[in-house]
């Protein structure tokens, strides 16, 4: 039996569809080489990639936002840490109330240890957002609390006090909620948004009273779920002329 040949029409429509597989559905610009699945281009793929990330840090500051349960928990207690701050600090990120604010004592002290056993009673049940994981001269982490300066940290959570995860793996930070928002990367093409380097400003306080530094997060995170924080200038989305997202996401 003969072998069924295309009809014009399909043989212009089967033409359109090879050549469209080196256009790139997102801005039309051709390309050398089929483009694969979803049919995108690199600089498409990382502005994509980077909003998708901005994104879902609105959604997450959203949901903390709207949590009364969650808090931020900012600590100051390292060899480095600011002058005169060595204090402990818990802050609604709801309302940026103050639930409690205490000088956090000297390692294997009866002082540290009662600020530790408030902690433990306070974020039991809550959901805890850390300051800043690395930012400026000093590493402001709750798990500082449990060791002597320069002490090794160990994984993962401390059976006793679960709520002081090592560099933020576990619990959130304000630095891995605003950094995919705000879109800044280390280099072209990177897809690892991260806080700007060499001492550019970030939009919260690093002061000697923990609690206002509390509040002043707590303010980043409202304005990241209303929209309002800035994003950087440069932010894939914005330079490649496309604005906010994927044509789908957009839709």
């Amino acid at each position: 039996m003969p072998k069924r040949r295309c009809s014009p029409a399909q043989r212009a429509v089967l033409d359109r569809a090879r050549e469209l597989q080196y256009e790139c559905r997102r801005c039309g610009v051709r390309e050398e080489e089929p483009l694969g699945k979803g049919r995108f281009c690199d600089p498409c793929r990382y502005a994509m990639t980077l909003w998708e990330q901005h994104d879902q840090a609105q959604a997450l500051a959203r949901e903390l936002v709207a949590d009364p349960a969650a808090v931020l928990l900012v600590v100051d207690v390292g060899p480095d840490s600011l002058p005169q701050a060595q204090g402990v600090a818990v802050v609604a990120v709801h309302d940026g109330e103050v639930l409690y604010a205490a000088p956090a004592g000297e390692y294997g002290t009866a002082e540290r240890g009662a600020v530790l056993d408030r902690l433990d009673a306070l974020l039991a049940d809550r959901r805890v957002v850390e300051e800043p994981d690395y930012m400026g001269p000093s590493r402001r982490c709750p798990d500082a609390l449990l060791r002597l300066p320069g002490e090794p940290v160990w994984p993962g959570r401390d059976p006793r006090h679960p709520w002081a995860a090592p560099h933020s793996r576990a619990n959130a930070s304000v630095a891995r909620i605003w950094a995919p928002w705000y879109a800044f990367t280390d280099y072209p093409y990177s897809t690892y948004p991260c806080v700007p380097g060499d001492g550019a400003a970030v939009p919260w306080t690093r002061s000697p009273d923990v609690a206002a530094d509390g509040r002043s997060m707590a303010a980043v995170l409202h304005r990241i779920a209303a929209g309002t924080e800035p994003a950087w200038e440069r932010a894939a989305w914005t330079l490649d002329g496309h604005g906010a997202g994927t044509p789908e996401r957009s839709a």
